[in-house]
């Protein structure tokens, strides 16, 4: 195997009339760049996964996702299915499609890609941090999830997931997005939920709970993923019109400006009890119908990422 050689994940799943049409000329460009890479296409949810471990288990050295923010932690956790990586590995994304909030941290938008495409070249790295997620399910079987971007519980999981599902359908996030804002302003669902950030305990009546390792949709702004540690941000039942200026500041990115948001900076945070409520990483619905107790932690500087 020439180490020199990529392996790149077409994720086919990103919510985007135009995501097909920029692969094409993400692919003309790396020809033109004498990229010598191999390529897969997923085929269905769960793909990534499974073909980024295939890579893994081929032993590139080099492995690109081309996708969002979902396609991203499917290939995560493919790469940490593996038992070993080469001690030169890296890891990058081609953002494309919806949902890009994590390549956007890095200063990159999906029409970037010959910019992308170049660092990859020139191996523009850093070891940067990642969350995981300890859990075992009704069956009494251990999970192990990480993620880049966050954790949602509840309205954040919520509004991630019809989003994305309205987007399939009409074809535009912004477009979407009002609808899915406007129909979940006069619900403001809360639930019940225990849980200890570092040692502290928060629990009672929230509508939305955000783990961020990284910006989190603008519901951790200040987070980073290169400084161990972890920002959660607690958001409890606001009145309906308080609920206006909440989607407002967060549009902003002045969400922890916000009266109802409780934000801290911790090294763990343990959900005791969720309250029913839905999770998602980054964008990634957990489909286990119970997941809780569950361990949120930070695994500092373990990934080689390229930016």
């Amino acid at each position: 195997m020439d180490k020199n050689r990529w392996g790149v994940v077409y994720s086919s799943r990103v919510g985007s009339v135009n995501s097909h049409k920029r692969w094409l000329a993400m692919q003309q460009y790396m020809e033109k760049r004498c990229v010598q890479y191999d390529f897969v296409q997923s085929e269905g949810s769960g793909s990534v996964e499974r073909l980024t471990k295939m890579f893994c288990d081929n032993n590139y050295h080099t492995i690109i996702v081309v996708g969002n923010d979902a396609a991203l932690n499917e290939a995560l956790n493919g790469l940490f299915r593996c038992e070993s990586l080469p001690e030169d590995f890296a890891f990058g994304l081609l953002p494309n499609g919806i949902g890009n909030d994590f390549a956007r941290f890095w200063g990159v938008t999906v029409d970037d890609y010959k910019k992308v495409i170049d660092r990859i070249i020139e191996r523009h790295t850093r070891m940067i941090d990642v969350g995981l997620c300890v859990y075992t399910d009704n069956d009494n079987v251990p999970h192990q999830r990480y993620f880049l971007n966050c954790v949602n519980i509840g309205l954040g999981a919520k509004l991630i997931d019809v989003t994305d599902k309205a987007t399939r359908l009409i074809g535009s996030k912004r477009l979407s997005i009002i609808p899915v804002a406007i129909a979940n302003i006069f619900e403001r669902k809360s639930f019940d939920i225990s849980m200890k950030a570092d040692t502290e305990d928060v629990s009672g009546q929230v509508m939305s709970v955000c783990v961020g390792n990284c910006v989190g949709y603008g519901q951790t702004p200040n987070s980073v993923p290169y400084n161990g540690l972890l920002d959660l941000s607690v958001v409890t039942r606001p009145k309906w019109w308080q609920l206006l200026e909440g989607f407002y500041l967060l549009g902003k990115g002045q969400f922890l400006n916000y009266k109802n948001v409780h934000p801290y900076r911790v090294q763990k945070v343990e959900i005791l009890d969720e309250g029913k409520a839905r999770i998602s990483l980054d964008g990634c619905m957990l489909e286990e119908p119970k997941v809780t107790p569950m361990r949120i932690e930070v695994q500092p500087e373990c990934l080689n990422f390229i930016i």
